[in-house]
This record gives C-alpha cells, structure tokens and sequence, in this order.
C-alpha cells in the first residue's frame, strides 16, 4: 500500500482530489498488471494542481484500504469541491483492490451522503471495465438493455450535486494503454485546452464523451476497430465550474457532434483492457 500527498495543505478548506489507480495486484490474484496507469495518475496530479486543487495519490491499495480511504476524506472540510479518481479493474458496479476483491461503487458514493459534504460538488471520474463487451461502434436509434440490481444499487446511492462519469457504458470494457486511458488522457487534454477549464460541467463531460467516442480506435488484431463510448449520471441541482469561474464559460454555442473535434485530429492507439 502506497499513498502520497501530491502538494502541500493549502488550508484546512480547499478543493481536494483523491487519486486511486491500482496497477499491480498482490501475488496470487488473476488480474493482470495495467501500464500506463502511473502515466494517468501524474498527469491527473499535474493537471489538477494547477487548477488549485490539493491532490492526494494512493497506488495499489486493497479493497478494505479503499473503504477506509474514502471514510476518511469524505469528512475531510473541502470548499467547494471534492473529485475522485478510481482507476483498476472492474466489473459492472465495482472496482477491484490489490487483493483481488471487488469495491462496490455503491459503498463509496454512499460516504458523501453527510452533512461535511452537503451542497458541495462531487465529481468521481471510473477508469474500469463494466463488463466484457466490446464496442463496434455501431450507430443505433435505441437498445434495450438489461440493468442489473446492482446497477440500480449504485445509481440510488449517489448523493445530492453528484456526478459520475465512466470510461465506458454498463456491460463494455474501457481500454488501457501504456501510455495512458484514453478517458482519463483526453480529461487532462481538455483541462489543459485553453478555456477548457472554464466550461460548465456538464459542457464540459459531454465534450469528454465526444472526444472519446469520435476520436478513439482501438488497433491491433484482436481489438482493431473498437471503441469507447463514456457516460456519466448526474445528480447535480444546478451548473457548476468546478475548475474555472462561472461566467468565463468561453464554448462555442449551438455545436453539433461532429463540429467539436475535426477529423484531422482523430488517432488510433494499440490498447489493452483495463
């Protein structure tokens, strides 16, 4: 178990971040190792500190860890924000630890539900499979879909001005690479654009599942051709800047899908699954 204090205390009220990325599993467990999650997690550090939020990294740590972790900095006083990263391996519902044994997701959004934690934005941004679909990236009007108990469990769970944002939607897997998720790469990327950090939120999430989904091509000979397509669920009462000042929200109006990235800058990758 490893854990580290990305900056300095800034004050005993400021924005925090947690980063938690398991990318080695204790001997015995049947889960592979994930390359390019330490890449992730400096570039998040790198990122957020910058945009005046006291970050705190914690590597390779079990499931009881995690538990304990998010109890602890869910009391913890924030101004304004509070985001967390969980980033492993993953089933629909959960993440696993460093033991091998699964994290319900329920459980940790379910911490915030207190009064330390009331009005302030949440954000929790899922780098893990959600099953073992892949996909295709075939357009469709509607599908029906199959959501599990467990799916409902987590969604009830989430408190009040949250919101969740996945790599990948219910039953699909998200895609590593050594250099990085493309989830979790493409979020530093907008953050870092200028006048990315000043969107509105929920702007701001959608552009993320845009560039994903429009720009990203897994390659190789298995997994040439699939893709990734992210989805968050919000509980959020109203617009919120969680990295910039309200107002200075400089997006384009009225954009279509297609106008938000050109296709000039669309690239492929040679993936693994997380």
């Amino acid at each position: 178990m490893l854990g580290w204090n990305g900056v300095r205390d800034r004050g005993t009220e400021c924005n925090r971040a947690v980063l938690v990325s398991v990318a080695h599993f204790d001997y015995g467990v049947k889960l592979g190792s994930r390359p390019g999650a330490q890449k992730d997690t400096k570039r998040l550090h790198r990122t957020l500190s910058k945009l005046g939020f006291k970050v705190d990294i914690h590597n390779d740590l079990d499931s009881e860890e995690i538990y304990s972790l998010f109890q602890k900095v869910s009391r913890l006083p924030v101004k304004d924000c509070f985001l967390a990263v969980l980033s492993s391996h993953g089933e629909e519902g959960c993440v696993f630890g460093a033991d091998g044994k699964p994290v319900r997701l329920s459980r940790i959004f379910s911490c915030f539900d207190n009064a330390h934690m009331e009005k302030k934005t949440k954000l929790f941004f899922i780098q893990a499979c959600r099953g073992g679909d892949l996909d295709d990236g075939v357009e469709v009007d509607s599908a029906e879909c199959d959501v599990t108990e467990d799916s409902f469990s987590q969604y009830l769970s989430v408190p009040v001005d949250t919101a969740v944002m996945y790599a990948t939607a219910p039953g699909y897997g998200a895609f590593m690479h050594p250099l990085g998720a493309v989830f979790l790469q493409t979020l530093c990327a907008l953050l870092e654009e200028e006048g990315g950090h000043n969107l509105e939120l929920t702007r701001l999430l959608t552009r993320l599942s845009h560039r994903v989904a429009y720009t990203f091509q897994a390659k190789g000979r298995t997994l040439r051709g699939k893709k990734e397509m992210p989805c968050f669920l919000t509980r959020l009462t109203r617009e919120v800047f969680p990295f910039g000042e309200p107002g200075k929200d400089t997006g384009a109006k009225e954009l279509s899908a297609t106008s938000l990235v050109g296709t000039e800058n669309r690239r492929k990758r040679t993936p693994s699954i997380s």
